[in-house]
């Protein structure tokens, strides 16, 4: 079974802290881990600002299930106001190669 990396890179709105940032990412963590296909996630910032949110599925059609989903949640206008709108990459890979600790 081939696992699906969804990637989002990001800036936040000049009004938010990544502080802020990371708890409003937080609200969305119930409604992640129930989503069905649900494998692995993680939140960084790089030097240049820019953030990525990584999650890893099990398959394409729970990846897209969930994005589909995800704007309707309650968590989800706060966090998005969160962004800057124009900022925002989102893209689907197959993963093909894994290495854990």
């Amino acid at each position: 079974m081939t696992h699906v990396a969804e990637i989002v890179t990001f800036t936040l709105a000049n009004s938010t802290t990544a502080e802020e940032f990371v708890k409003l990412s937080q609200a969305s963590e119930a409604f992640v881990r129930a989503a069905p296909g649900f494998a692995h996630r993680q939140l960084s910032q790089g030097e240049d600002g820019r953030w990525t949110d990584y999650v890893v599925w099990t398959d394409m059609k729970s990846a897209q299930d969930a994005a589909a989903q995800f704007p309707q949640q309650d968590f989800a206008p706060a966090l998005m106001a969160a962004i800057h709108p124009d900022s925002v990459q989102m893209r689907h890979e197959n993963v093909l190669w894994n290495m854990t600790a």
